[in-house]
């Protein structure tokens, strides 16, 4: 452990003040006291960046810390690093952490998510693209505004899209869905939360310009009138009520889109 302190004059002897809410060097232990390089220390150490969220645990910001240097290890160079999912949400609800590596190099994927489990002792869902496959990302699929909306980045970031809508590709990710309608009972809590953001995520992505992670579990509350996310997680649910709004929101999104997939084709025959 390093702590950084200043030193103070004294009476009779200078002397340097530690906190006393800290995890290491209790009192009447020998400590080495040496000069901080500034210059060098503010150009290497950077503070990671939170995009939507006001408060991360201690113990969490000391895991993506660990992430971000087991990546720059095994990545040169990198254009930015993003850790998203549920890790970043408030509490330890989480199974895994999930990390965007945005890169134009070539990447062993499964090495670095192996060194990244090791380092953390948490599972890893690693995603590797390059900034141009993000942005077009950003513009066609809702999950991808969600995971940036709500994030925590190595370096700042500003990706300006414009919204398209593209039906084929939005139906082929609402049928993922369609599983909560099949085996709600075979389902964990986490899988039905997936299942339920997803599709509300596409719903509203079909009337608004942008989805973010607050629409998304707003929306969530509202249409199944549950007091908290949790529910979902913690398999609160009352199948009959909560399968009977989800078939609704499912075949209204689905309608929509299918909609939308026959208007694409009449205009690509008409021209």
């Amino acid at each position: 452990m390093e702590m950084i302190a200043r030193i103070s004059r004294g009476t009779n002897m200078d002397q340097i003040y530690l906190p006393k809410n800290r995890h290491s060097f209790p009192v009447g232990c020998h400590v080495l006291v040496k000069p901080l390089d500034t210059s060098s220390r503010a150009s290497t150490v950077m503070k990671p960046v939170l995009y939507g969220i006001k408060y991360v645990e201690p113990v969490k910001m000391s895991v993506v810390e660990s992430v971000f240097e087991c990546v720059e290890k095994h990545v040169g160079v990198y254009e930015n690093i993003l850790i998203a999912g549920s890790f970043v949400e408030r509490g330890f609800h989480f199974h895994d952490v999930d990390i965007l590596l945005l890169t134009e190099e070539k990447v062993d994927e499964l090495a670095l998510q192996r060194s990244v489990e090791r380092v953390t002792g948490i599972k890893t869902h690693l995603i590797v693209l390059t900034v141009k496959t993000l942005v077009q990302g950003l513009s066609t699929d809702p999950l991808y505004q969600c995971m940036t909306s709500m994030c925590i980045a190595r370096k700042r970031f500003l990706y300006k899209t414009k919204k398209r809508v593209l039906y084929k590709m939005l139906d082929l990710h609402l049928l993922k869905s369609d599983l909560m309608l099949e085996h709600f009972d075979a389902l964990s809590g986490d899988e039905k939360y997936d299942l339920t953001r997803n599709m509300i995520a596409i719903h509203l992505f079909l009337r608004e310009k942008r989805v973010n992670s607050d629409m998304v579990h707003a929306e969530i509350q509202k249409v199944f009138a549950l007091r908290e996310i949790s529910e979902i997680r913690e398999n609160l649910l009352e199948k009959k009520i909560f399968l009977k709004q989800y078939k609704k929101i499912y075949t209204d999104t689905f309608n929509k889109l299918m909609e939308g997939v026959r208007h694409d084709s009449k205009q690509k025959q008409a021209s």
